[in-house]
């Protein structure tokens, strides 16, 4: 096969020009040659389906390059393939190791190997190349293969198709056993009685092996097995024996199997036993299943057609069987502990068979039951459910129990206890009926019925509220009463009430058959100011807690008079100090030349003083107007008497006049006085 390149270049007529021209396959550089001419070849001898491939060439001319269109070219057909085996004898159990190979092929390739039993449909192996041409597998030998055939060929993917050689050569390996299928026996015979001796015999004859192990089993419990290490592989085949001895019994009757193993190589040999059987398992009767405690029981054991055995009678018991009396025949007076299964035991030649087991029950008679509530005391909060126990101290389970609220039955339950609860959801406020249980079992007594029990229903607290008297305001020092009261609830109620502060402080506490308490404080103070609330509750175990309510403490009347006495005297002192000082310097001042009678003019300077105005030109001496201010003052402080604390303060300024001993005349001046004119 050649693959042409050929250059369509415009050239100069006489111009030489060298051609560099250059093959790929799939991309890969496979021929490359210079030249004058204007074509290549790539010559291929022989063509093989390695070349198959896309072919491309590219020419390179005077400093200018182009490159061809690709060509797919496929070489049809494979090589045919090379199979080998590693060995041509082996045996059963071993492997067949082989090799196939695809010269000249280049990979990915597929390899199929093939196994051919004589007679058979061939067994095939995929096995998948990526880089190489050739491939090794291996076939496992099984029992049964005598002389096999294996062969090869392979494949390989062109364009999404696959293509298959022809098959290799054919190779054929011979399998030996190395122990032939084993024999299993039965002495005397594989049909025999129960109480006779069976012995089984597992052979097999062996050649050039090492660790052969022969087990005997029936269905999958192995009964012998010995393993033999080693065989000399140039002896005479060896016979190898498993010997396995027991009394038959029925339990013996089956399917027998004898196998010989060795590495990969498995034979079996199956035989079937037949026991026959000797007598029939005993049977036990009991006089009765129930009984009282007290009472006689009787327990026979027989077997149907066969009378000469050996019996014994015993109790089952899960530490192991506890013997009672070696006999057919076995009576005894029960108690509650004799309840339990009893069996029977006969033997004849050996074979002990036993009976099925007997249930017998011995009752004690229930005691008077005791019904109680479970949390302790005989009470419910109302709108929770209410649990009860019936109890009965004596008695052999099972026991029925049955609830009854009022005259009617509410619960029946069967017990494996000495105990039984129900529950009542059902608590109304006036429920007010008893209740009671009686319990039963299957002793001939009879029923047992408790005493009745009552049941105290709690209302729980609703409502709580505070008040005081007198209400809002309270004076300093005088008492305050206090009612917590609550709308609905049980007695006994507990009542605490509280003021509220940082940390509320309790300030009384008392339990009342009573929907209310009082408390009375009877001297409130200052500190006592601040907000009060109280709390309410009962056996329901829910504190309930009231509004709060605002208490203030003011002064009493005394006390604000008291103040006002304090406040006020101090004030009229000082201002009576203070009059007086002014009234002596004013005599001090007014000297002996100004000294009257003053008699008729004291009472006109009295009526004028009030009328005259500054601008008059006239002035008043000063020990008129002092006379005057302090007959005024005695006689408003006369009429006053105690309404001194409400009265009110007048100021007015006078002009008064002072003789100057020095010069005359009469030099005019001004002096502001103040006189308190006191009015109711």
């Amino acid at each position: 096969m050649s693959i042409v390149c050929r250059a369509d270049i415009s050239k100069s007529t006489n111009f030489q020009l060298k051609h560099n021209f250059t093959i790929f396959k799939d991309g890969k550089l496979v021929f490359m040659t210079v030249s004058n001419k204007g074509d290549a070849q790539y010559e291929i001898p022989m063509a093989r389906s390695s070349d198959t491939g896309e072919y491309e060439c590219t020419v390179e001319a005077g400093g200018k390059t182009k490159s061809s269109n690709s060509l797919h070219v496929w070489v049809t057909g494979m090589t045919k393939p090379i199979l080998t085996a590693e060995k041509k004898e082996v045996l059963e159990g071993e492997v067949v190791k082989l090799r196939c190979e695809l010269p000249e092929e280049v990979p990915p390739l597929y390899f199929v190997f093939r196994k051919t039993k004589m007679n058979s449909t061939p067994k095939e192996k995929f096995v998948f190349e990526p880089y190489k041409n050739f491939s090794v597998v291996e076939f496992s030998v099984e029992e049964g293969d005598n002389i096999l055939q294996f062969d090869c060929f392979g494949k390989r993917n062109v364009k999404l198709e696959f293509e298959s050689s022809e098959y290799s050569n054919k190779t054929l390996v011979t399998v030996r056993e190395p122990f032939i299928k084993p024999t299993l026996k039965a002495k005397p015979s594989s049909n025999i009685t129960e109480g006779d001796r069976i012995q089984f015999e597992c052979s097999t004859v062996v050649a050039r092996m090492h660790d052969i192990e022969i087990i005997l089993q029936k269905n999958r419990t192995i009964l012998n097995s010995t393993v033999y290490k080693y065989v000399d592989e140039y002896s005479v085949r060896d016979e190898k024996l498993l010997k396995y001895s027991a009394l038959a019994t029925l339990e013996d009757s089956g399917e027998y199997l004898c196998k010989v193993e060795q590495g990969r190589t498995s034979k079996t040999t199956k035989l079937n036993v037949v026991v026959s059987e000797l007598f029939p398992k005993p049977i036990l009767a009991a006089s009765m299943s129930k009984l009282d405690e007290n009472k006689e029981l009787t327990l026979s054991c027989s077997i149907s057609g066969f009378r000469k055995a050996n019996f014994s009678i015993l109790r089952k018991n899960s530490n192991g069987d506890i013997w009672l009396k070696n006999s057919r025949n076995l009576t005894m007076r029960v108690n509650v502990n004799d309840t339990g299964s009893y069996i029977c035991k006969a033997e004849v030649k050996g074979i002990v068979k036993e009976s099925r087991p007997v249930r017998i029950n011995v009752y004690a008679p229930v005691s008077k039951p005791t019904l109680s509530v479970v949390s302790g005391l005989p009470e419910v909060v109302l709108g929770k459910p209410l649990r009860l126990i019936c109890r009965s101290v004596m008695g052999t389970p099972p026991i029925t129990f049955t609830f009854y609220k009022g005259n009617n039955e509410v619960k029946k339950v069967v017990i494996n206890d000495t105990y039984a609860t129900f529950l009542d959801e059902n608590i109304r406020p006036n429920d007010k009926r008893g209740y009671k249980c009686d319990a039963r079992n299957n002793h001939s007594s009879g029923m047992k019925t408790s005493n009745i029990l009552n049941v105290t229903v709690i209302v729980p607290i609703r409502n709580a509220s505070l008040g005081s008297i007198p209400y809002g305001e309270v004076e300093d020092g005088s008492e305050t009463a206090f009612l917590c009261s609550v709308k609905e609830g049980s007695w006994p109620i507990h009542f605490r009430i509280f003021r509220k502060t940082d940390r509320d402080i309790l300030l009384f506490e008392k339990s009342e058959n009573a929907d209310r308490v009082m408390w009375r404080k009877e001297a409130m103070n200052r500190q006592d100011t601040g907000t009060y609330y109280c709390m309410a509750s009962n056996r329901a175990n829910v504190d309930v807690k009231s509004h709060p309510i605002t208490i203030s403490v003011i002064l009493a009347a005394w006390q604000k008079g008291i103040i006002a006495a304090f406040v006020l005297i101090p004030i009229a002192g000082a201002a009576t100090l203070t009059l007086w000082w002014f009234l002596c310097k004013k005599k001090k001042a007014k000297g002996p030349s100004m000294e009257m009678s003053g008699s008729a003019l004291a009472t006109n300077l009295t009526s004028e003083k009030l009328t005259r105005q500054h601008n008059d030109g006239d002035y008043y001496t000063g020990s008129s107007y002092i006379e005057d201010s302090e007959n005024h003052m005695k006689s408003t402080d006369e009429s006053n008497g105690p309404d001194l604390e409400s009265a009110e303060v007048e100021y007015t300024e006078v002009e008064v006049s002072t003789l100057d001993p020095h010069r005359a005349p009469e030099q005019k001046g001004t002096e502001t006085v103040y006189s308190e004119i006191r009015k109711s």
